[in-house]
């Protein structure tokens, strides 16, 4: 629906799923996606980020499949500002705000560490500031992309000025790194700059690392009842740094005010407008139609005539600009407020927060490859319950994840996937969802159960909402994802395709048919 910028990574747009969420879409540079390895990188990473799940964090929607180019990423969008945008327009935060900030993301650090995850590029331009809460992003994708910084001592992965002495040496970092960044965002968020560089100073990037691995911080500005916490959390040593949990549990305080309660009106009243303007985007947009593979089986909804048919009035063209110009005005609008507050990716030192150059091939906005065509004639009428022809058991086989590393993604044999749909109306709880997949090893099952809830039916498409889950073996010591949203179209007759708007499911089957 609009482009917000691009960055180091790539360019980042506003997007929509068919059931009305929005999303930060982030497409990868051509010449990131041809490297050698990157895409099992990629698809590495962003399943890393999958695993963090809380308050504080954004979820990853859904991401490109292998050979996909470009590749992208869809997240959660968050109708804020981040840190570095906000310190950087208005000044530092309030002190109240900042002790704050300091207990609101430590407990997002200790969610991150819960999911044995290491963000190692915790950075004022990766925390937003909503209207209920600060927000962490864009977790491991620092470490999907080629970094071009490097030192003697090997690559720096991460953004100068907020990296651990062991990042600034090369080495790889754990969890106790991402505490001293934390310490480091905070003394930006009390000072606005970071604790090695000195206000007014620009260091080159060998200066600053010297100073980040040898030099003591500089915290003066920092609130009374931060200090000694924050100069702990920034000892060189990795060992004598206190644990994400323990800095959590020093930070809670009795008495302490909520975030909305604390952070300037200003920032409450800009993420509320915003917010509105997202709102008011998403009522004006037509939902996507997505143009049916095979004609549907009664009595759903005939597929709409192709613009070169008979009868058509106008070129397809055209009628994607007629509703186009309504919106015109709206999207301009929106797109050049939209740009202060980007979800920020990757960029260079020295380039800014959400500074690039895009990816070069100069078709701003042009949908995603795979991106099903929009029907030339408008959006399908909308039905209000469950066609006949859709009432039954589907059944499917997906390969599971033998090759798996056991780590990040479990090892597994067959994904086995059933569905049951009853007749039902929109609003109504009319089918369930049953997966089975042996961990191999183990023989655990590793699937989960979930009561779909039926949200909406349009054309050949539906929208289904998992209201309830649970383990499918009740026995299994497993989390199963909740409020998974999925996409199922009717291709033909007695098959269906099954797509998440959760992260994709490895290994899953690719479509479902109609049980015999």
């Amino acid at each position: 629906m609009a482009r917000l910028g691009a960055g180091g990574m790539g360019e980042v747009f506003l997007a929509r799923t068919a059931s009305g969420r929005p999303l930060a879409l982030k497409t990868v540079h051509r010449d990131l996606s041809r490297e050698p390895g990157f895409a099992e990188r990629f698809a590495r990473e962003i399943r890393t980020n999958d695993r963090v799940r809380s308050p504080w964090t954004v979820s990853v929607v859904d991401f490109s499949p292998p050979d996909t180019a470009p590749q992208w990423l869809a997240t959660e969008y968050v109708a804020a500002p981040s840190l570095a945008d906000w310190v950087h327009r208005h000044g530092p935060l309030p002190e109240p705000a900042v002790r704050c900030l300091a207990r609101e993301l430590s407990a997002a650090l200790v969610s991150v560490r819960a999911a044995g995850v290491v963000h190692r590029d915790i950075k004022p331009g990766n925390v937003l500031l909503g209207a209920e809460r600060p927000y962490l992003i864009d977790f491991g994708i620092a470490r999907a992309v080629r970094d071009p910084r490097r030192t003697r001592t090997g690559t720096v992965m991460g953004t100068p000025g907020y990296l651990a002495p062991e990042q600034a040496t090369g080495a790889v970092a754990a969890a106790p790194a991402d505490v001293f960044s934390l310490a480091a965002v905070l003394v930006y968020a009390a000072t606005g700059r970071s604790p090695f560089v000195a206000r007014g100073e620009e260091p080159d990037l060998p200066a600053l690392l010297y100073r980040i691995v040898h030099d003591e911080p500089l915290l003066d500005g920092v609130p009374d009842a931060l200090l000694p916490l924050v100069g702990e959390c920034l000892a060189k040593n990795p060992e004598q740094r206190p644990t994400a949990e323990e800095v959590r549990a020093r930070l809670e305080t009795a008495g302490e005010q909520e975030w909305h309660r604390v952070v300037p009106p200003a920032l409450v009243a800009a993420a509320g407008s915003r917010e509105a303007e997202l709102r008011g985007l998403l009522a004006a947009a037509q939902p996507p139609v997505y143009a049916p593979v095979a004609a549907p089986p009664a009595p759903l909804t005939p597929p709409v005539p192709p613009a070169t048919a008979p009868g058509t009035p106008r070129p397809a063209e055209d009628l994607v600009a007629a509703p186009s110009r309504t919106r015109k005005a709206v999207l301009a609008a929106l797109a050049v407020a939209l740009v202060a507050f980007v979800i920020v990716m990757i960029v260079p030192f020295g380039g800014g927060d959400g500074d690039g150059d895009g990816d070069g091939d100069g078709k701003d906005g042009t949908a995603p490859a795979g991106t099903p065509a929009p029907s030339p004639s408008g959006q399908s009428p909308a039905v209000t319950s469950l066609p006949a022809a859709w009432v039954g058991t589907w059944t499917g086989l997906g390969p599971g994840t033998p090759d798996a590393d056991g780590v990040a993604r479990a090892r597994t044999q067959d994904f086995a996937v059933t569905v049951t749909l009853h007749a039902g109306a929109v609003g109504d709880v009319m089918g369930a969802q049953v997966s089975n997949l042996k961990e191999i090893g183990t023989g655990r099952n590793l699937g989960c159960t979930e009561a779909l809830e039926l949200r909406q039916m349009r054309g050949n498409t539906a929208v289904l909402a998992a209201v309830t889950s649970h383990p499918t073996d009740r026995s299994a010591a497993i989390d199963c994802p909740r409020g998974n949203l999925y996409l199922v179209t009717m291709t033909e007759p007695d098959r269906l395709t099954l797509e998440s708007e959760g992260a994709q499911s490895a290994g899953a089957p690719a479509f479902l048919t109609r049980g015999r």
